[in-house]
């Protein structure tokens, strides 16, 4: 078939080669400079299937908005670009004939012809071409296509951290890293493990088939779709917990982000002692004697300070929780034991570390 290749970043010119091999005309394109074709609508005048391999949404609607009063009537569009839900949708309607259809794999999946098409509908007089790619997960719509893929790449960004965490403990341990990657071969992990395996032993031996800032622009667009409008460090709540548990949790906060005394106040029972060691030596605060320490106005440094919560366990009417905070050169690790007094979550205790 004649194929057409908009971008030629690490997996359109892979596409592109792939299908060459595969007896397929392919005419490429890409905004950077190069290709067969000068332009973009040059291009598409001849393909009876066009992939889109570009980097967002934003590269996608303006390479669209270039070719698709100059693409054959019969022409399909194959979008495999990473987006959001709601952007696969708006750019699913500015062409007759488009799919959405993200891919699962990179440069070595397509030399393979193992690459997964997540299909937001039928790929039609496309499905020849994509045979010769790999295999089409039908998803229903743009939509569904364009989340089940965020799924994906949240899962390797997931077992990316899993692996890291792994190696640092390894190396706590002194365990040779051959040997620790030997071990997380065999593990759940070890299929990552043995594809990247020469990139973790040397990670600059090789170009990059999948870049660092590409997966981070995924999560992030994962972290939009979950929670539109709200702060991501809501993402890093366990996802079990009681939001009644939090409240507490979001009032200390507050209380240290805005130097209101009163968020602390609400947070704690009125018996709570604060304590930990400071210039190596303990000290055990009442709660007034703790609130007595803010002055009513955020710190100076506020704005580059950071917190996050770690970890929350309940067991009926009692609780744990752990946070850490990033306060300029100070970081402190919070240990709270909460409890559910008259209905209401109030931490009971608080000791720190401060490192």
């Amino acid at each position: 078939m004649h194929v057409t290749v908009l971008g030629l970043g690490h997996l359109g010119a892979a596409i592109a080669a792939r299908l060459a091999d595969r007896n397929h005309h392919v005419t490429t394109w890409t905004r950077s400079g190069g290709g067969t074709a000068a332009t973009a609508p040059d291009a598409v005048r001849d393909a009876e299937v066009v992939l889109l391999c570009l980097y967002d949404a934003a590269a996608c609607r303006a390479v669209l908005d270039t070719v698709r009063t100059r693409l054959p009537v019969e022409a399909v569009v194959v979008n495999t670009a990473t987006v959001g839900p709601d952007e696969a949708v708006e750019l699913a309607a500015l062409a007759p004939r488009i799919l959405h259809a993200p891919v699962l794999g990179s440069t070595g999946a397509v030399a393979a012809g193992t690459l997964t098409f997540l299909a937001g509908g039928a790929p039609g007089p496309a499905a020849a071409v994509l045979a010769d790619l790999g295999t089409v997960v039908d998803c229903g719509t743009p939509a569904t296509a364009a989340a089940a893929k965020l799924v994906a790449n949240g899962v390797l960004a997931d077992a990316l951290l899993t692996v890291r965490a792994a190696r640092t403990r390894a190396a706590a341990l002194d365990l040779p890293p051959h040997l620790a990657l030997d071990v997380l071969e065999r593990t759940a992990l070890g299929g990552l493990v043995r594809a990247k395996r020469d990139r973790l032993e040397a990670p600059d031996a090789t170009p990059a088939d999948f870049a660092a800032s590409a997966l981070a622009k995924d999560v992030a667009l994962l972290a939009g779709a979950l929670a539109p409008g709200s702060d991501i460090a809501g993402l890093l709540t366990p996802a079990h917990a009681d939001p009644a548990v939090l409240a507490p949790l979001r009032d200390y906060a507050a209380g240290h982000a805005t130097g209101d005394a009163s968020y602390h106040r609400r947070a704690f029972l009125p018996t709570a002692h604060v304590e930990g060691l400071r210039e190596g030596r303990f000290t055990s605060w009442t709660l007034e004697e703790y609130c007595a320490l803010f002055t009513g106005s955020p710190a100076p440094d506020e704005p580059t300070r950071r917190r996050r919560v770690d970890r929350v366990d309940v067991t009926g009417s009692t609780g744990t929780a752990t946070m850490t905070l990033h306060h300029g050169p100070d970081v402190f690790t919070d240990s709270f034991a909460l409890l559910r007094v008259d209905g209401a979550w109030r931490i009971a205790n608080k000791t720190y570390h401060r490192a």
